[in-house]
Formats: C-alpha cells, sequence, structure tokens
C-alpha cells in the first residue's frame, strides 16, 4: 500500500509523486492540462460547491468543514471516487493536488489523513 501525499498543483512534478490526482471541483488557473502532469482529475471527491464557498479556507473553520467534509464523502458520488483514490494508493504513492494555497487545511490534506490512517471504511 503507498503513501498518500498532497501538494499543489502549480508546483512542478517530481519523480516521487507516483499517480498524481487532482481533486478540485474547479480546474486550476492558469495551468494547462498537459503541464499539470495528471493521471486524473476526481473532481467527484471534491466538496460541494456549498461547503467550499462557506468554507472559504478560513483556518477557524477548518475544524468544522473537516467534518463535514467527511459526511459528504459518504455520498455515493463521492464514495466512488474515494473507493478509485483507495485503488491508486494501493498501487503504490498517490499525491493529492490541490490550487488551494494552504494545502493543509484542504480537503487534500482532509483526504490524504483520512487515506493514510485507514479511516477510510465506514
Amino acid at each position: 500500500m503507498g503513501k498518500v501525499r498532497t501538494r499543489r498543483a502549480h508546483d512542478p512534478a517530481e519523480r516521487g509523486d507516483g499517480a498524481r490526482v487532482l481533486v478540485d471541483r474547479v480546474w486550476p488557473r492558469g495551468l494547462s492540462k498537459d503541464k499539470l502532469d495528471l493521471t486524473e482529475w476526481l473532481k467527484d471527491v471534491a466538496p460541494s460547491t456549498e461547503l467550499r464557498k462557506w468554507y472559504g479556507h478560513d483556518p477557524d473553520r477548518f475544524g468544522e468543514f473537516r467534518d463535514r467534509y467527511l459526511r459528504e464523502l459518504k455520498d455515493p458520488e463521492r464514495r466512488e471516487a474515494l473507493d478509485r483514490l483507495r485503488e491508486l494508493r494501493g498501487k503504490g504513492t498517490l499525491t493529492l493536488l490541490t490550487a488551494t494555497r494552504d494545502v493543509d487545511i484542504s480537503q487534500a490534506a482532509v483526504l490524504a489523513s483520512l487515506l493514510n490512517e485507514g479511516g477510510d471504511k465506514d
């Protein structure tokens, strides 16, 4: 089972990235698809537009964002995308990409924590 890591989508790809998956619902501004060097874009695993807008990447709201997002991940559509991330992790290193400036308080961080801790099964 591979390790799950997070990176900014705007950072250049590195040799140790393994599978590179964009976990944002919206394509990152200013990046072409070939420049991003993606394995896959799983927009269905991203938080809902409503949750993303409510959160606004406010560090004071991160705990509540995390709780709400984990609940959203139980929706069938998001569950399927989460299962795909588990499948990719099973093949080696998985790098979750986000355009967010502060990756540590992003959905990518929540997903990486969930997948790395093994708490990803109901």
